[in-house]
């Protein structure tokens, strides 16, 4: 067993600093009316010691953690098999630890979990939470509701009725979905095919109707729904060669499930782009880089969104902290898209 040293106190800060133990404590919690030179002396002293703030003593002046909760609306063995939620979670990990701010991660495998993360979010343990990856008949905006904490969503939410004032960071599914398969009948084909995502989800349900935009008269047959993973990718497509096979092109409502498509594709012998052109949506360039051919896709900035939506719901906390006075009220963001072209299509 090894001795350690005395924690660094407050007071042992405003002594090395000259200074009264309050201005020390102004400084270190962020609160204003401290001189300049005085606040030098203090981060000095602060470095000089090795303080480190009682984050239980700041709160109680802040009344902030520093703590955000980020809520994932899938189980773990989603989220860490599927890219798109590193990218969004590695967006988010910058704009909070740019901000001195912990990233508490939730997420939810069933019925018990929404109840866990709805006690834990009202428990009084973070700031705000960050949830994505909502299905209509999930209860957890109501228990956010409840638990009465600064919410952004990603994803243009998709429930109906009164709601308290949402913020949320969303791409443009529709669009992004338009300027595909319009690339797609630009390309000559006319039995062009679409694998949707889970229809439960705003994201899906969008890029379907971004593809009923272009094709109005489109046989229904030409829709199969999935499920944003490529084992429903190649169910999809083997049901569309099933009931189509002269399909000459196909949307998939993301790159895995893009992936899944190529997979059978090549599996049954068809050619792409020759006889079936793909293009898939979210440009993962870990995914749509290494299929064969290359994956022509839709470009959202995942990364991107995870770090608005950090900084959206920084935004507000600093609206609503006795340090920062009223600013401006947070507003939805909704980014474009791009179509990317590579070899699929």
């Amino acid at each position: 067993m090894t001795d350690t040293a005395p924690r660094p106190t407050l007071e042992a800060v405003a002594a090395r600093a000259g200074v009264s133990r309050a201005t020390v404590s102004r400084v270190v919690n962020g609160g204003d009316g401290v001189r300049d030179v005085l606040v030098e002396r203090v981060r000095k002293a602060v470095d000089e010691l090795g303080y480190v703030p009682n984050q239980a003593a700041r709160s109680l002046v802040t009344r902030r953690h520093d703590a955000i909760a980020v809520v994932v609306a899938e189980p773990e063995t989603r989220v860490f098999a599927d890219p798109f939620f590193a990218l969004q979670l590695r967006g988010i990990s910058k704009e909070l630890t740019a901000h001195d701010n912990q990233l508490v991660l939730l997420l939810t495998e069933g019925r018990d979990d929404h109840a866990r993360v709805g006690r834990y979010l009202a428990g009084g343990h973070v700031d705000g939470a960050l949830v994505f990856s909502l299905h209509l008949d999930d209860p957890l905006p109501e228990l956010i509701q409840r638990a009465g904490i600064p919410t952004v969503f990603g994803g243009r939410p998709g429930w109906s009725g009164d709601r308290r004032e949402v913020v949320y960071v969303d791409s443009d599914n529709r669009g992004g979905a338009r300027d595909a398969v319009r690339h797609l009948a630009g390309l000559g084909r006319t039995r062009i095919a679409h694998i949707t995502g889970a229809l439960d989800q705003t994201s899906a349900a969008d890029r379907l109707d971004g593809y009923r935009d272009v094709m109005v008269d489109a046989d229904p047959r030409l829709i199969a729904e999935a499920d944003f993973t490529p084992a429903g990718g190649e169910r999809a497509m083997r049901e569309l060669l099933e009931r189509c096979p002269d399909v000459d092109a196909v949307f998939a409502a993301n790159d895995l499930m893009a992936s899944g498509a190529l997979r059978v594709l090549r599996g049954s012998g068809r050619r792409v782009p020759d006889d079936v052109a793909v293009i898939g949506f979210d440009d993962m360039r870990p995914v749509a880089e290494q299929t064969d051919p290359p994956l022509t896709t839709v470009r959202q900035d995942i990364e991107e969104m995870g770090r608005l939506m950090a900084r959206l719901l920084l935004r507000g906390l600093d609206r609503d902290s006795p340090r920062e006075g009223v600013g401006t009220t947070p507003s939805s963001v909704v980014l474009p898209t791009t179509l990317v072209r590579r070899g699929s299509a």
